[in-house]
């Protein structure tokens, strides 16, 4: 399995653009295939992931996807959704598509609905010059970007097959998907059935993981589609899926809203892999936890109260805590339910560092998880108290 340049062009069939003027983007992907998709799980849910939802239940198949940003298109009434409908129209009949096949999806404030005078304008300058280059995928990324400050795009080959993935979120970001958009393209050939599986479990294990700051979205969104004819096992696709959403989760995570520090926390020891997971949510998604790191102050108890009231089965004489990257410079906080004497310098050392992993043993069974994070700063405050403005 290696890296590859690209993004989601990087997958043969695949062509992409999009354009962001201040706050408003557009992006267009054409991608023929068979396809899956998965959503947020917050039952106020956006017009235009309403209108995928359905179209995929109903095809199981994409030939496109329409995305702006700038305007969520969520809690917009009966207007919204015919809103999301002319969007998808709007690609469809410039590539002779059923309406049904077409992807939409929308991210920026809740409650807005678009403006589509403004989309249908630029629809047809962004339409004029998509391609399948490396800067195509780059420019898809930044037309559905928000907050972002950077694209978030990975591609792979993994045993002659591609797996290419983009990525949009920085804020509002909480276990059980986030305020994401991400599209990925693979040349394997599966049925929409064997996707949405395959699609479950990678975003089970990676975005499902992620938190930035605790808020779940209406608008979550990620589309798998496979638009080629190489054949794999599932298990091997399954592993190279995997992999391209944790690697945009974790940059996702990187890039957090006002984040100084990338957080990992990898709980282990547990009974339960439910357990597991819901201990390590916890921590990454304390808001006290957070502040700690961003302050480089070494208060390892906020860790440990967090991990307390999880709802995972905890034994606090069998808990080892441990802080840093195991493979450079990883302190021992508690052993076996027992607290070590800190060196408060060396503590404040690691915390000092761009990347911070917390790893948690339970001492209960063997049962694993990791959660993405980000520090909480004065600059979060800042960015989502003059969001709207």
């Amino acid at each position: 399995m290696h890296k590859i340049k690209g993004g989601i062009c990087a997958i043969e069939g695949v062509r992409a653009n999009g354009i962001k003027e201040e706050k408003k983007g557009l992006t267009v992907i054409l991608g023929e295939g068979e396809a899956a998709g998965v959503f947020t799980k917050n039952k106020i849910k956006a017009a235009p992931l309403i209108l995928t939802e359905k179209n995929l239940s109903s095809t199981g198949k994409l030939r496109g996807i329409i995305a702006n940003s700038g305007s969520a298109n969520a809690f917009t009434g009966k207007e919204g959704y015919e809103d999301a409908v002319k969007m998808a129209r709007l690609l469809a009949e410039e590539i002779d598509s059923p309406v049904e096949e077409i992807g939409v999806a929308s991210t920026g404030v809740i409650g807005e609905r678009i403006d589509f005078d403004w989309i249908r304008k630029k629809f047809g300058e962004v339409f004029l010059k998509i391609s399948n280059t490396e800067d195509a995928s780059k420019m898809a990324n930044r037309g559905i970007m928000t907050t972002d400050t950077r694209e978030k795009e990975f591609a792979i080959e993994y045993k002659g097959v591609k797996i290419g993935g983009i990525a949009k979120g920085s804020g509002m970001i909480a276990p059980d998907m986030a305020t994401m958009l991400s599209f990925i393209y693979t040349d394997a050939k599966f049925s929409s059935k064997i996707l949405r599986r395959s699609l479950m479990r990678a975003v089970d294990k990676s975005f499902n993981m992620l938190s930035i700051d605790g808020d779940m979205s209406t608008n979550d969104t990620v589309l798998l589609t496979a638009t080629g004819d190489f054949s794999m096992r599932e298990e091997d696709f399954q592993r190279a899926l995997d992999e391209v959403c944790l690697e945009l989760a974790r940059k996702i995570a990187l890039d957090g809203e006002g984040a100084t520090k990338y957080v990992e926390v990898r709980v282990k020891g547990a009974k339960k892999r439910g357990d597991a997971r819901i201990a390590a949510k916890s921590v990454v998604n304390s808001s006290l936890v957070k502040t700690a790191i961003f302050g480089g102050d070494p208060n390892w108890g906020r860790i440990i109260a967090a991990l307390g009231y999880s709802g995972a089965e905890i034994d606090g004489d069998k808990i080892s805590l441990f802080l840093g990257n195991p493979d450079e410079d990883q302190n021992t906080v508690i052993l076996n339910g027992e607290v070590l004497r800190l060196d408060e310098e060396r503590f404040r050392e690691i915390l000092s560092k761009d990347k911070i992993i917390i790893e948690v043993d339970l001492g209960l069974g063997r049962e694993e998880a990791i959660s993405f994070g980000c520090d909480l700063s004065y600059d979060y405050v800042k960015i989502n108290g003059a969001y709207r403005t």
